[in-house]
């Protein structure tokens, strides 16, 4: 089976590091055709996977564009949309990985008269994106799609409730490879040297710096927390979100907590970075569509705290495998961060639970051959 992976990313989040995972296995039977230049495409050679850029300017299109505003985009489209067709006529199958791949690839599935796979990887609701734009996503996924896989049982509801047919949608959470998050421990005593993070207890948060990602919440949760609880911050702003940036530095600076957070930007050594913690906090304000984070802290080993919403719920079961708490209420988080600090038993329980529970359920090679299915019974139909 040869597939033409489509993402409009230059810049890798969750949904590009789970393509990662999905393309790897097809070598050069696949291409990743991205609709930006960045780290992201650096990321894939990395791996093996060929990639092109198929692009040579951003779509000026976002979640919360009007229709005049997409519409505006079409002329621009044009000449991606006629490159596209022609690279899906070499392989078997389109598979779009982000929303505004599913726009070109939709029309790309037409014209080239090949079946469309749509990866879900959002909640869509009116809370992420504009009125215009959800019409668009579901028209396109039911008109266009063979199959839409959505990365938790959440993102599916959401579809459906949208609008979307709920018989073509299905349910494959989000893969990983136990093996990467098997740390050295010398590796972590350096990190936590260099991170000058010796005799503290750790919290880290790990996504994008955006509001509705929560950073703030943590901050407030800290201020209620001991003197030894430090938090790093890994991830930058990534779509125009400077100003929210900004917020996270004058709020850090009024509660005086200069010497208790630490902002490490993008940052590739992930794994290492979580073994360093003592906690991981997932502080979503909207509901989540899967929670990368969550499940990657449990195969480390590490504790995880997560806002009760969304796909979150679906992987964190409260006192057995992790915590949950209210979206946007830093004082449950604090109370929590407090518990994990002085009932080290417990909390060591609850983390080698989610170890075991993440490591079977998660694992890349089960997620992979669930998605093979998924595709073959596509191509041979």
């Amino acid at each position: 089976m040869r597939i033409l992976f489509l993402d409009q990313s230059g810049k890798p989040g969750g949904a590009e590091l789970c393509l990662i995972d999905i393309a790897k296995p097809y070598g050069d039977r696949a291409l990743v055709g991205l609709f930006a230049d960045g780290p992201f495409k650096d990321l894939l050679k990395q791996n093996h996977i060929p990639v092109e850029v198929l692009a040579t300017q951003a779509i000026q299109v976002r979640k919360e564009s009007s229709l005049v505003q997409g519409l505006k985009s079409l002329g621009q489209l044009a000449p991606l949309i006629t490159k596209v067709v022609k690279k899906a006529r070499e392989y078997d199958l389109i598979y779009a990985n982000t929303q505004k791949a599913l726009v070109v690839g939709a029309l790309a599935s037409f014209f080239s008269s090949r079946p469309l796979v749509y990866h879900l990887h959002d909640i869509l609701s009116k809370e992420h994106f504009s009125q215009t734009n959800l019409r668009i996503a579901v028209n396109l996924a039911n008109r266009f799609a063979s199959l839409v896989i959505a990365n938790s049982q959440a993102s599916q509801t959401a579809f459906v409730q949208a609008g979307g047919r709920r018989n073509i949608i299905e349910v494959v959470y989000n893969g990983f490879d136990p093996k990467t998050y098997q740390t050295d421990e010398s590796d972590i005593n350096k990190l936590q040297q260099q991170l000058e993070l010796e005799g503290k207890f750790v919290v880290g948060h790990f996504s994008r710096l955006a509001p509705w990602k929560g950073q703030h919440i943590l901050i407030d949760a800290l201020a209620k927390c001991p003197q030894e609880v430090t938090a790093i911050l890994v991830g930058d702003a990534l779509f125009g979100e400077q100003d929210y940036v900004q917020q996270l530095h004058q709020q850090v600076a009024e509660l005086g907590l200069e010497n208790r957070v630490k902002f490490l930007g993008f940052r590739s050594d992930i794994p290492q970075l979580i073994a360093a913690c003592d906690l991981i906090a997932h502080t979503s304000t909207s509901p989540e569509p899967f929670g990368r984070v969550i499940v990657e802290a449990m195969l480390c080993g590490k504790p995880v705290v997560a806002a009760k919403a969304g796909g979150a719920i679906e992987l964190v079961k409260h006192g057995l495998n992790g915590f949950l708490v209210t979206p946007g209420k830093p004082q449950e988080l604090a109370q929590v961060i407090i518990t994990c600090l002085q009932e080290t038993e417990i909390t060591a329980t609850i983390a080698n639970n989610a170890r075991i529970i993440a490591s079977e359920r998660f694992d890349i090679a089960i997620i992979n051959q669930q998605i093979t299915q998924l595709l073959s019974h596509i191509t041979s139909a």
